[in-house]
């Protein structure tokens, strides 16, 4: 049984909707199921740009693959301009698509301005508790006894590492045949603390400043893994999920961010996520998953410390003090 001939161009016709559909809704619906977010994650328009132009150059190969392929395409198209198909029906097709496509041109390059559906408040915390306004990062002001524990572990060389790091390390020593496990940490505080521990007489500051770069050094490692995809690797919001978000990722690096907000408030941000947010953050909610299921206390206190140092930002102190 002979092929119909218009078969080709609208199985073409069917791909380029079928593959639209997939992006547009297919992509952020399957998000939903995989993330478990109230929300989808939505596919930049660049990116369906992209999309939708290897699909329509892979349709032209495939199209203009023979002779045979190219007039099978074009059959129907030229039945179409003959009037084959009547003259009704060509007249309204070559007066629906130009509007169509004029509608389509004009919607995309309009200048639109929409008012807010309600104040937004880019650091809104009205449920903010008031306890946490005076918390203090535990690894940024370690005690007396936390360096001594410290030092003790360093001098039998059993520092202990978060879970998330301890087995690339535990590799890491054995391929390279270390003396120390902190030689992992290639810092000049920490070079300076084993220095005076293979001398035997360590200062308090020396041990401080390696203690601070053991601290960075997981805290780093969390921000990667579970930060840096939107907030990207120096902190300035250009992550390579950014551009997926209705709002980008903040920039730390700037100065009206992470550094005109207490401690308390950004580990309060970080634990309850776009989820915890009060009223005033819509219409643009934050996509921050709710950190807290999945990371302890002490390993938010690390991302934050890390986060601050990679930005090159100081919290600001609260008023009390």
């Amino acid at each position: 049984m002979k092929k119909p001939r218009t078969r080709r161009f609208w199985s073409v016709v069917l791909t380029l909707l079928v593959v639209y559909a997939l992006i547009r809704w297919g992509i952020p619906a399957l998000s939903r199921e995989i993330t478990d977010l109230p929300f989808p994650l939505t596919v930049p328009g660049t990116l369906m740009f992209i999309y939708m132009l290897l699909t329509v150059i892979a349709l032209f190969l495939l199209v203009t693959f023979s002779e045979e392929h190219l007039e099978d395409f074009l059959y129907p198209v030229r039945r179409f301009l003959r009037g084959e198909y009547g003259g009704v029906t060509r007249a309204v097709g070559l007066a629906v698509v130009p509007l169509l496509v004029g509608w389509q041109v004009y919607d995309v390059t309009v200048p639109k301005m929409e008012q807010p559906l309600s104040l937004r408040i880019q650091h809104p915390s009205s449920n903010f508790p008031k306890k946490n306004e005076t918390l203090k990062n535990p690894f940024a002001n370690t005690t007396d006894a936390e360096i001594d524990a410290f030092v003790e572990q360093a001098r039998v060389n059993d520092i202990g590492f978060i879970p998330q790091v301890q087995p690339d390390l535990d590799s890491w020593a054995e391929y390279s045949e270390a003396g120390h496990m902190l030689e992992a940490i290639a810092t000049a505080p920490v070079r300076a603390f084993l220095q005076e521990l293979e001398a035997g007489s360590i200062s308090r500051d020396t041990a401080r400043a390696a203690l601070m770069e053991k601290n960075l050094f997981e805290g780093r490692a969390l921000y990667s893994m579970n930060c840096r995809p939107c907030h990207g690797d120096s902190t300035a919001g250009d992550g390579p999920m950014a551009d997926g978000f209705k709002l980008r990722p903040i920039n730390f690096t700037d100065n009206g961010t992470i550094e005109t907000i207490v401690e308390g408030y950004t580990f309060w941000r970080v634990s309850n996520g776009g989820p915890g947010l009060p009223t005033e953050a819509t219409p643009w909610d934050s996509a921050m998953p709710v950190w807290k299921l999945n990371l302890t206390e002490e390993e938010r206190w690390k991302i934050i410390l890390a986060e601050y140092d990679l930005a090159q930002k100081t919290p600001r102190i609260p008023e009390s003090h």
